[in-house]
């Protein structure tokens, strides 16, 4: 099923999610879900709190962004922590689900260490790095209650403030389903 992706603006995307069991109540049907939310968006990850879950979770696709070394990048994030990060930091244009038509250079950490939960709730310790790690980063800051935009120069985020508010009414072009804060 196709939800909608909350608008920037929402409360849910700036709360700390909380950390969910195993036996999260229809946890499966949810992850496909979210999987086929962020497909029908063209997305390459979707995080529980852009679908109105404040939970620890997060799915991401990323072989859209690199065919030749993202390939069978697909996994799912349950209570994750990011444990390490290494090199230097390096900027890429981002963009996210939840504010369509808006995208900025955002500094990363090249390499992370990842503690998690996969879909079968197995425990897992994995280093990542390049644009995997970009993609993680940035839906663990979702998780973590933090917009790409909050990464952004006081400057930029005066810049943008008025395509922000407008986003959070409806006013942006988006071609999926969105629930709006302020509409």
């Amino acid at each position: 099923m196709i939800l909608p992706i909350f608008s920037y603006g929402h409360r849910v995307l700036k709360q700390k999610a909380t950390t969910i069991a195993a036996d999260y109540p229809e946890l499966q049907t949810l992850i496909g879900n979210m999987y086929e939310t962020m497909y029908n968006a063209h997305g390459v990850g979707l995080a529980a709190p852009q679908i109105g879950l404040a939970i620890r979770l997060f799915v991401v696709d990323a072989e859209p962004m690199d065919e030749e070394t993202l390939v069978g990048f697909k996994k799912v994030f349950i209570n994750a922590e990011i444990v390490a990060e290494e090199g230097e930091e390096w900027a890429y244009e981002e963009g996210c689900l939840s504010i369509p038509g808006i995208r900025e250079d955002v500094r990363r950490a090249t390499r992370i260490q990842v503690r998690y939960y996969d879909e079968k709730f197995e425990e897992r310790l994995e280093w990542f790095e390049g644009l995997g790690a970009r993609v993680i980063q940035h839906e663990y800051d979702h998780i973590e209650g933090i917009l790409f935009t909050d990464h952004l120069s006081l400057l930029r985020k005066r810049m943008l403030k008025n395509k922000l508010t407008a986003i959070s009414k409806g006013e942006c072009d988006a071609n999926y389903r969105m629930r709006f804060f302020l509409k």
